[in-house]
């Protein structure tokens, strides 16, 4: 970018060249969209160069089509975004909107700019929000969403289905409880229908300017529960803490490799002279940690469970955290205190219900010899019934 200019391009849209018609980008991506839903995949991943694919059961599987073209590609952005999107793309690099296919379906996308070429990844989001039964998780977390106040966190990388779980929390919370819920989302991934709960989803860009903004107003909208999306800077992670500290239940998610190391996460986003202040903060107002981690399965109706790691704010880890001692927090998860779980013990336990084979388990542990042993003593066990 020029010194003079905030306006100019970093993303110059070409004109649409002889051959490439409005309209025919619309086209190809209704078809990709609808060839996704009917394989059952979870992702689509298009880039110019290649044919479109699709992640099918955590694996990416092409789709029956010519590689792309760039004058495909921008076609697509020019007939699917509206001007001010096109604008911001054209201006940034890339945009994260949502896309209704219909009625009940719609994807999370993100339309980006990589060496030159347009690409886009799109997450396939049903309308239907899943039990924790259907999705696998443990029940001590309609316990912690019907906590009263503070700070419940997600963690994990992208793709690991941060939002799936919070979106049955909350509808879990929505069934039982007369609150107002108030959700900052860019963009906004499942529509919920307001049951006991008065639910209001505020997506950034089209309901409010950005997410600071959002966050300022949020204690003035009278929210008992809240979710303020991703804690990727020190301004969001602030205020959520503050609205935890001042009696709401806040649900976030941040980018980190375990429970037990999201405190090093949280604590990178502050300057050192504050962070003493945030532990207190987080000793007094955290409720739960709970990362996940999608894996395939060997259920052919189930494409893919999580393994979680599940860190409760029991006294004990209270204690750990004021005194700086989250390296040491791991023990205290393997107690199994309050319904806690580390993720070894989550990857053993998928393995001897039969839902993960161990091959996976095994590579998807940060701590495989310890894993190693346990799931030995799974095989012998099954070794001596078989007698």
């Amino acid at each position: 970018m020029s010194a003079s200019g905030r306006n100019e391009l970093l993303t110059p849209i070409p004109v649409a060249k002889r051959g490439t018609q409005p309209g025919e980008g619309r086209q190809a991506w209704m078809s990709w969209l609808k060839a996704t839903i009917s394989i059952e995949a979870s992702d689509l991943i298009v880039k110019s160069g290649l044919p479109p694919r699709v992640r099918h059961r955590g694996a990416l599987k092409d789709l029956t089509a010519p590689p792309l073209t760039d004058d495909l590609m921008f076609q697509v952005a020019r007939d699917v975004l509206d001007a001010n999107q096109l604008d911001h793309f054209a201006r940034h690099g890339s945009i994260d909107f949502a896309f209704d296919y219909d009625d009940k379906r719609r994807f999370r996308v993100n339309l980006f700019m990589a060496r030159g070429r347009p690409s886009v990844a799109a997450r396939l989001i049903a309308s239907k929000i899943k039990t924790f039964e259907e999705l696998g998780l443990k029940a001590i977390l309609g316990d912690v969403a019907m906590m009263a106040q503070g700070l419940i966190l997600f963690s994990g990388v992208t793709g690991s289905g941060k939002s799936t779980s919070i979106a049955a929390m909350l509808q879990y919370v929505n069934e039982r409880k007369k609150v107002h819920i108030v959700t900052i989302e860019d963009p906004i991934e499942y529509i919920f229908t307001d049951n006991k709960a008065t639910i209001n989803q505020r997506e950034v860009g089209l309901d409010c300017t950005n997410f600071n903004d959002a966050l300022r107003a949020l204690v003035r909208e009278n929210p008992d529960v809240c979710l303020v999306g991703e804690m990727r800077d020190y301004e969001t992670f602030e205020a959520a803490i503050r609205a935890a500290e001042t009696g709401h239940l806040v649900f976030g998610t941040i980018h980190a490799s375990s429970a037990w190391q999201t405190f090093g996460r949280i604590y990178d986003l502050f300057p050192v002279n504050e962070r003493e202040q945030i532990r207190k903060l987080l000793a007094y107002n955290l409720r739960a940690i709970i990362y996940q981690k999608l894996l395939p399965t060997l259920h052919q109706n189930i494409a893919r469970i999580p393994a979680l790691e599940i860190l409760v704010n029991t006294p004990a880890v209270q204690k750990y955290v004021l005194e700086g001692r989250e390296g040491e927090l791991l023990d205290v998860i393997k107690t199994r205190d309050a319904g806690m779980i580390d993720f070894t013990s989550s990857l053993v336990d998928l393995v001897e219900k039969e839902y993960i084979h161990q091959s996976i388990a095994l590579q998807s542990t940060p701590k495989p010899e310890e894993l190693r042993m346990r799931l030995k003593g799974i095989s012998q066990g099954a070794s001596m019934v078989g007698r």
